[in-house]
């Protein structure tokens, strides 16, 4: 037990008996840090999650500068040392420090002496990711066919009519043999439909008119000036290279740079549908695992939901309801738990929460919602939920019976490896050594249904001006047969 200023070990409060009882834990877990009362960190109360409860999904939430991000971090390198891959959505781009052992200083040394724990500069293996080569990394694509005409409906908000129409069209190329490899492909179709070339087969379509047609080519325009040309095309992704574990057994942090499109949600929002999507596809069930098979986390989390659509929302929540059954775990971080819909958050049954700011009364608001949503405790959660100090955290998680644990106010472990971003030459370096690296950087163009239709229509073109000049011609022998005639 802690001693207090005078040397005395002062008496221990009961919540740290709870806490320490709550979370003692026999199968493998993650270290969080030690359980806190009244400013004293209590060195054997300490806080986990179990490895078995990490596909029931989280929150990491937080203020600016409070350590989510951290936190993060901190929970990637020791899933990945215990043979978990990790996917990173990096937004702000420090999340690369982890391909970096970190930095020792005395306010690491403190920390770790304070909680109980030792601490050591740790590098851990890293696969760096951006859509369609927009930025460092390895690129990340996707076909149009292999993202789908439902999924690309919810992305652009179509109705149930447009939808349908979509799905007409995805139809219509698969049975003509017009591979879609881009969205300019997909204008091609639609464009080729309701022109005077395509109007047979317009025709017999059925389903999709020339208005509906104008729309869903007006939205892929604005879909396109989100950026999302770079992310359509080829090599496609193969969602299983994120479950890869590194030689010595480690998981593999893949990690998906995002600075040069965190202006463009909705690319980043189609993105994370896909994976997930596709994922979700491939994986068996999985049933109850020790540990989970892959963690997602999300950082920036208000940037999936800001704006988006009633169906994009109902995919997403659909999504995080039934991938926990496959084996993947799925962790938001964010500012406040209001950035998360209220469906999704239900679902989250791990959260740590760092400080919140209660400086406007809809932030108050905020603040009494969400200490409603914790199981009863001895903590003034109003109070200290403003009050948490940098690197500080309330937490609650499941237990390994899928119990709510006691909520702890825990002082959090420090990431052991660099808690900033990593040399440009060392992400470099990574990139080039990848296995992934002559798989998937070099984009892959090839006759798809832009191409195969500009022929055809060249075609059409030629036999239609062949036919009227052979008409021509035809007129002018009949003209001179018929001269003939009347000369003789």
């Amino acid at each position: 037990m802690t001693e207090n200023s005078s040397g005395v070990a002062p008496q221990e409060p009961a919540v740290i008996g709870e806490i320490r009882a709550g979370y003692a834990f026999e199968g493998g877990a993650l270290e969080f840090g030690a359980g806190v009362f009244d400013q004293v960190a209590y060195k054997d109360a300490q806080v986990k999650i179990p490895l078995a409860v990490m596909n029931r999904h989280g929150l990491v939430a937080g203020a600016t500068g409070t350590g989510k991000t951290k936190t993060l971090q901190l929970m990637a390198e020791q899933l990945v040392e215990q043979g978990v891959s990790v996917f990173l959505a990096d937004v702000k781009g420090d999340l690369s420090g982890m391909a970096t052992p970190g930095s020792p200083n005395e306010k690491i040394t403190a920390r770790a002496s304070d909680i109980g724990m030792t601490w050591e500069p740790t590098a851990y293996p890293v696969e760096f990711y951006s859509l369609g080569g927009l930025g460092k990394g390895v690129p990340i694509r996707a076909s149009v066919s292999m993202f789908g005409p439902i999924l690309l409906s919810k992305v652009l908000g179509l109705n149930e009519t447009q939808e349908s129409s979509l799905g007409l069209v995805f139809h219509y190329a698969d049975t003509k043999g017009l591979w879609l490899d881009t969205i300019e492909d997909l204008r091609a179709v639609i464009q080729f439909l309701t022109s005077d070339a395509g109007k047979a087969d317009l025709k017999d379509l059925g389903g999709l008119s020339a208005a509906t047609a104008g729309v869903i080519l007006r939205e892929l325009v604005n879909f396109s000036a989100q950026g999302a040309d770079v992310f359509f095309g080829l090599p496609e992704f193969d969602t299983s290279d994120l479950l890869r574990v590194a030689p010595d057994g480690r998981g593999i942090v893949s990690m998906l740079e995002l600075p040069a499109v965190q202006d463009k949600p909705q690319l980043f929002s189609t993105f994370l549908m896909w994976l997930l999507a596709d994922l979700f596809h491939d994986l068996p069930e999985a049933g109850d695992l020790d540990k989970p098979k892959l963690v997602f986390f999300f950082d920036e989390a208000h940037l999936l939901f800001n704006d988006a659509s009633k169906d994009f929302l109902d995919a997403i929540q659909q999504t995080v309801r039934l991938i926990r059954s496959k084996g993947v775990g799925i962790f938001f971080v964010t500012q406040s738990p209001k950035d998360v819909p209220t469906d999704v958050l239900a679902q989250l049954g791990n959260r740590v929460q760092h400080a919140l700011r209660a400086f406007t009364p809809d932030d108050q608001k905020a603040l009494r919602a969400a200490v409603k949503t914790y199981p009863h405790t001895a903590y003034d959660l109003e109070e200290l939920l403003t009050s948490l100090g940098i690197g500080e955290a309330v937490i609650t998680v499941l237990s390994e019976r899928g119990a709510p644990t006691p909520v702890a106010w825990t002082r959090m472990r420090a990431p052991e490896s660099l808690m900033a971003p990593s040399a440009d030459s060392i992400i470099d370096g990574v990139v080039a050594a990848s296995p992934l690296a002559a798989k998937y950087v070099t984009a892959i163009e090839r006759d798809s249904a832009s191409e195969m239709l500009g022929k055809k229509v060249a075609e059409m073109d030629a036999a239609a001006t062949a036919a009227a000049q052979e008409a021509e011609n035809a007129k002018v022998r009949e003209a001179a047969a018929a001269q003939a005639e009347r000369d003789r």
